[in-house]
């Protein structure tokens, strides 16, 4: 079981290093903006790669052009250290 973090720790991570999430709950959300439906679908392929080296899963939604991520370690109740590593991976990845 991983540690969740603290309230603190959450809004610094959203507030220095991860503008582009929002809290939503025990989550964190981020919408991509593709730039067609085959580039948003190339982006999940990929961070689901990324997904599997981490064995640490987001909830995604894809609609035409716009795809979310949604993170949150769903069995320690809440968010974790594993939730921003896939978030950074995400960022890295929705930036190239």
């Amino acid at each position: 079981m991983a540690q969740l973090l603290s309230e603190d720790e959450i809004n610094e991570a959203l507030s220095e290093r991860f503008s582009s999430w929002t809290r939503d709950g025990d989550s964190i959300c981020r919408d991509v903006q593709a730039e067609t439906f085959a580039a948003g679908i190339d982006l999940v392929d990929r961070v689901a790669l990324a997904a599997d080296e981490q064995n640490h899963h987001p909830d995604i939604d894809i609609r035409w052009t716009t795809v979310t991520f949604r993170l949150s370690s769903h069995s320690d109740g809440g968010l974790t250290q594993r939730d921003l590593d896939l978030a950074a991976a995400i960022d890295r990845l929705s930036s190239q």
